[in-house]
Parts: C-alpha cells; structure tokens; sequence
C-alpha cells in the first residue's frame, strides 16, 4: 500500500520529470512528503510566490520542450499562479500546474481557500481537471503530460483534494505518456514547395510554441538553398540566427518598415508554425481579415489554429518541427527570382541596429551592443513586459535556438523567475535577465530564490521612473496629462545585497561594460542597475515629440 501523493510523484518520475517548482501548501503536504524521499530524482524549488513559481515552470518548458511542473495551494494560490497558466497558453508552452484543493467531503461549503479550480482554469488551461479517485492518478497525469506536449503544446491544470492525495491506495506501475504528432506528407511538402516556386515574392513567417533547435538548423538550410526571406514573430527571435542571410526581422509590436513593406507586397506567404495574432498582424492590419492578399500557406499543429482568422489558401495539420525537417530535405527551388530582395531586406535589418545615442544616463542601444559583442552564442537573454523591451528585440542578435526566454502573452514579473529557472536548467551558460523597474519589483522577491539555489543570473534592472508602455500610450492619447504611470523606486543595488547578492549602480555608459564584467565575476546572483534617460519612451521616441504629435 502506499498514498495518493506518492502515486502521484512515483507518475511524474515515470514521465520524465526533473525538477519541480512550487510554493509550499498545506493542502498537499502527501504529495511533499512523497517529494522528501525522492529529493536525488525530482529536486523541489521553493519559490517566494506562486506567479514565480508558475512562470518558472512556464520558462523550464520553453527551454525543453517537457511540461514545467509546479505546485500551488489552492484558492489565492491558483489565483496568483494563474498568470502563468496564461503566458504558457498563449505561448504554446508545455506546463502543468498541481493545485492543492479542499478535502472532498467539504467541497461546496465555502471551505477555507475553496474556488471550482477546474471551472476557475477552464479558459485559460488545455485541460483542467479533478482528481477524485486516487487510483486514477496515474492515468491522470500521463493525459496531462499527452495533453500538455500534443499538437499546440500548453498548460494543463489538475486540482488534488487533500484528502485524496493522503488516502492509502494499493501501489500501481505508473506509464510514460505518449505524444502524438501530426506529420506533414511527403505530398504536403510537394504542394508547399510547388507553391513557393510559382511565387515572385514569398515570405516565411515562423513563429508557436512547437519549435526545437533541430528545426531551427532545419530551417535555416530551406531558407539558405532558397534564398527565402524569414521572419519571426513576436519573441520567437531565437528559431533562427539573427546573423542569418534570410532572416529579415521580428513582427513585434512595432515593425520595422522594410519588413512591413514585405508582408504588404508578399505573393505567398507559408506560415510554419505562426499564430498570425494581434501582435503580428499589427492588430490585424497587415494581414487582410479573412482572406489575405497574399496566397497564405499554413501549417500549424492543430486544426484549431488553422481559419481562426486568416483562411489559408492551404491548410496542413503538421508538426512545424517535422515540417522544417521535410522541406530541408528538398532539391533547391529553381533560380529563384526574389534572392536580390532577400538580402536587401536582410541588409536593412542590420542598419536598423545603429540607433541615435541617449541624452543622458545609460544609452541601451549601445548597452545592447555589448552584450551583443560580449556574450557567447549560447547565453540566455531574458526580458519581461514594457518598453524597455524595444530595445532588446531591435539590438541584441540571437544566435541560437532556446536562448531568448520572454512571455509572448505580455505578462509582467516573467523576466526574475523564468531566468532563475533558464539558470538551474543550464547552469554553465551565462543567463542575462532584462528587466524594467516596474517589471523587476513584480517577483524581485524571488532574488531570494536565485540566492538559495546558488543561481547566478546577472539582472540587468532598467530604471526610468515610471510604466514605460503606459505612459506611451498615455502621452500618445492624452498628451501632458500624467497620472498613475510615475514610480518611486528603491536603491536597486542594494536591495540585491541585501538579499546576499551582489549590486552595483549604473549610471554612464561607459561605466556599463567593467560594472558587467565585476557582475559576471561575481559568482552570484547579481543586478545592475541601469540609469536611463526618462524622456526616451523607445528607441528613437522621446515623450516631447509625442507630445508634439510624432507617433
């Protein structure tokens, strides 16, 4: 005989997993008393807050293609992971979320912390469930792993009754989950080939939650034997090398002109993998609603994504991963006619790079050029929400897949937590985390957790005094009308002493590069933070000249 909580680590075991996230709660000490005896297989983080545990676990999936494991506890618990839940789903994320719940006998009372967690995760998780029967834990959690990592990969949610997870239950043989992916037919692949050639001006966009450092390769050699033009969208700068000669940029929140100009003029365009959302669209403006201009190809790993808003002129089911992989393996398309427009638009993304210097304080566009220069190709380059970000997607160049970690759902508070979990998942690269004033202080309490587990991240805190993206918009609409958007903050450097870190005050750039070089030195968890000029809102954007009109 044993207990629910154990049958339910023995079942994580069995699939695989590694490592688990969480808060800890009352409502599932079996399954942490499971955890003690197990601590050599399945090392538990205790984490300060259940959004950063949630957005560990969130960051852990991006970096391995396997669910993040996290335990909350329920009611303010779920609530507060529940942010999480959100960025994996709309990043096409692998996680799932355990949520401690109350005793059966007591559910519709109002019991203490009591919320319909399968009713409060429906909308936002893949799948959210209950588990009554603790005999059916191990069946339980192999749909969950099937669930989390088939077709658009995301988050499941599963809610465990105290009671449950502490009843004695005869020991069973738990199974690894199987994964099903869709395939793209070696006839798919003859049909989007024929398509690409009879194109004078194609356009790749890449972009989801399926993706692998082996359809990255894969995709660069399509591209390079095509000479196709391929961007990205929103944060998946990563699944291709920024150096590549086909790559011509990110469909971000802002877009570049050049390659706007592209998506407007594009005869075909093969979506491998892309969402074609509001962010890339540019509120779906470049794209036609419903039927586009250009002959739209699309291959995604769910029907669900295909006709959502776009009818495609093609729709496959595939796997964009084994997508990439059977179009690598294609004969070149003939003298293709559009190779010249490929490299001007690749041209123009690099000059975009160069940028006018900040009037004061930290320039980030030369900030972003030494980390460019300064970090090995593998580095890890986390960045959370707001405008600081503009600098970051437009300067820095990835070179590799699974070295960009940022929440394409535009959430607050990721960058902390899912750099500590890109730490403690590959601890012998250097892991830079990004961060905004506002962004830091949402789960800056998790430098404690950096500091426990001996995770050395060098946080890089961007100090401007107020919401950035706000207060763009605020002075776009309402301009001189300030209210809600300015911030008081605290020494930054030595709150991270404070806390056993190492800190330091940025306040030039060039005293940027040595205060790096005494960060990375330090062999612990370390902030810089960086005094920037407050009236720049973006890289070449000042709050006079939106006042003045200029957007």
């Amino acid at each position: 005989m044993t207990t629910g909580g154990r049958l339910l680590i023995d079942a994580l075991l069995a699939n695989g997993a590694d490592r688990v996230f969480c808060v800890p709660g009352e409502s599932y000490l079996a399954a942490l008393d499971a955890l003690h005896d197990v601590a050599d297989r399945l090392p538990l983080v205790v984490c300060r807050h259940e959004s950063g545990a949630a957005n560990m676990a969130e960051a852990y999936g991006k970096l391995t293609g396997r669910p993040g494991i996290a335990f909350v506890t329920r009611g303010p618990g779920a609530t507060n992971a529940s942010i999480g839940i959100h960025t994996a789903r709309q990043d096409g994320t692998p996680m799932i979320l355990f949520v401690g719940q109350v005793a059966r006998s007591m559910r519709g009372r109002e019991a203490f912390q009591e919320v319909d967690l399968v009713a409060l995760f429906a909308p936002l998780a893949k799948w959210s469930a209950q588990i009554d029967d603790p005999t059916r834990i191990p069946e339980f959690v192999a749909r969950a792993y099937a669930t989390a990592t088939s077709g658009l990969p995301g988050p499941v949610v599963i809610a465990l009754p105290e009671d449950m997870l502490s009843t004695p239950v005869a020991g069973q043989i738990a199974t690894a989950a199987m994964t099903a992916l869709p395939r793209l037919a070696a006839e798919d692949a003859a049909v989007l080939r024929d398509e690409l050639a009879r194109a004078e001006r194609p356009l790749v966009i890449v972009g989801g939650g399926a993706w692998s450092a082996a359809a990255s390769a894969d995709l660069a050699t399509f591209a390079a034997r095509n000479a196709l033009a391929v961007a990205v969208e929103f944060r998946c700068q990563d699944f291709i090398d920024n150096e590549h000669s086909s790559y011509v940029g990110v469909l971000g929140t802002t877009v570049e002109p050049t390659l706007a100009s592209l998506v407007r003029e594009a005869d075909v365009i093969l979506a491998l993998g892309a969402r074609l959302g509001e962010i890339a669209t540019q509120a779906y403006t470049l794209l036609e609603v419903p039927k586009p201009h250009a002959r739209l190809l699309h291959v995604a790993p769910d029907a669900a994504e295909i006709g959502r808003v776009y009818a495609p002129a093609r729709a496959m089911v595939a796997d964009p991963r084994d997508a990439a992989a059977q179009l690598c393996r294609g004969a070149p398309l003939p003298s293709p006619p559009w190779a010249a427009r490929t490299q001007a638009a690749h041209a123009a993304l690099l000059l975009s790079r160069e940028s006018r210097p900040a009037a004061r304080g930290v320039d980030l566009a030369a900030f972003m050029a030494l980390l460019r220069e300064r970090l090995p190709a593998d580095a890890v380059v986390v960045n959370g929400a707001g405008n600081f970000t503009a600098w970051v997607h437009r300067f820095f160049t990835y070179r590799g897949y699974g070295t960009q970690l940022a929440p394409r759902s535009g959430a607050m508070g990721y960058a902390v937590p899912a750099a500590i979990a890109a730490k403690l998942v590959h601890p012998d690269r250097i892991v830079v985390c990004v961060t905004g004033d506002g962004d830091f202080l949402m789960n800056g309490s998790e430098l404690a957790t950096a500091v426990m587990y001996e995770a050395a991240v060098v946080f890089i805190v961007v100090n401007n005094g107020m919401y950035g993206t706000i207060r763009m918009h605020q002075e776009r609409r309402y301009p001189g009308r300030v209210v809600g958007t300015q911030l008081v903050n605290p020494d930054f450097a030595a709150y991270a002493r404070a806390f056993g870190g190492y800190g330091e005050l940025v306040e030039t750039t060039d005293a940027a590069a040595p205060a790096f070089e005494r960060a990375v030195r330090s062999g612990a968890p370390a902030l810089l933070e960086l005094r920037v000029d407050r009236s720049l809102l973006a890289p070449a954007l000042t709050i006079d000249e939106l006042r003045a009109g200029r957007s």
